[in-house]
């Protein structure tokens, strides 16, 4: 362990994929690990181009319009991002009072490919991503497309389309970043699913993930720290089904991320074998 965010398509690395698909990031500067001589480069040119934003009189509302947020969703199912995406997204929309709902995020999904072999699902990290040209080989991917807008502004001052085409993308051969024509997935990892148990929505990614039904013994407990102690003292056994109420944004509160208790069932040997439920939030580093 060293500075920075954990290597693989985890919340951060999700979080920064995004914000260049939104254009609130410069182009490039996702991938670049933190000790990393570039990122000195990054800072400064940050906060060059805040300068002339000022300059030019180019606002975040400006920059964050429904077709950037449409952008966003594509690259966090492009590279099989975290579920923590959505609930940002849904976030940073509410504040600039643009409306996003689920649906846009099934119906974008639906016609993304997954193309980015990225951890914790794929076999790759960012280090591997950056070396290939980062998330602008993503975009481009996904431009020539005609799978993002190319039109939308960012904090260059310039359009998706203008930085994808001054920026150096390298066309070396590699097994990362696949072409849109031969995806990993057909369609896009971040999924709503709508049901009994969540009528308004709950959200799943399937990279990664092999079974797509489960059937098993309900364990409910209201609270994770419960859960927790039951699976360090081996009670949840092959089938069981662990539902974790009572952690959603007034229950935790703040929706805690339920990391330790999934961690533990890996640990044991059940990652596969039982079923996890929650109103809480699942870690960006968790599988489903």
């Amino acid at each position: 362990p060293n500075a920075g965010s954990c290597g693989g398509m985890f919340t951060a690395n999700t979080m920064a994929s995004i914000s260049e698909a939104l254009g609130i990031a410069l182009p490039g500067s996702a991938s670049p690990p933190a000790e990393d001589d570039r990122r000195e480069k990054i800072v400064y040119e940050t906060g060059k181009a805040c300068t002339e934003l000022l300059e030019l009189n180019i606002k975040p509302r400006d920059i964050l319009t429904f077709e950037s947020f449409e952008n966003a969703i594509t690259m966090l199912n492009a590279v099989g991002g975290s579920t923590n995406g959505i609930l940002h997204l849904l976030a940073l929309a509410n504040e600039v009072k643009i409306k996003l709902t689920y649906d846009d995020f099934e119906r974008i999904r639906k016609k993304t490919p997954h193309i980015a072999d990225m951890k914790p699902g794929g076999g790759y990290v960012m280090n591997s991503l950056d070396k290939i040209g980062g998330i602008p080989l993503v975009m481009k991917k996904l431009l020539d497309n005609n799978l993002i807008h190319g039109n939308t502004l960012t904090v260059t001052g310039k359009t998706i389309e203008e930085n994808i085409k001054q920026y150096k993308i390298s066309t070396t051969e590699q097994q990362i970043v696949r072409e849109v024509e031969n995806p990993l997935h057909e369609v896009g990892t971040a999924v709503i699913l709508k049901g009994t148990l969540a009528p308004e929505g709950a959200v799943i990614k399937t990279a990664g993930v092999e079974m797509t039904k489960f059937t098993g013994k309900a364990r409910v407990f209201d609270g994770e720290e419960s859960a927790f102690d039951s699976v360090a003292k081996g009670e949840i056994d092959e089938g069981d089904v662990l539902v974790i109420r009572y952690e959603g944004p007034k229950g935790g509160p703040g929706m805690r991320e339920m990391l330790a208790t999934t961690a533990a069932l890996v640990g044991q040997g059940l990652g596969k074998k039982v079923a996890m439920i929650t109103d809480g939030r699942f870690s960006g580093g968790t599988r489903g």
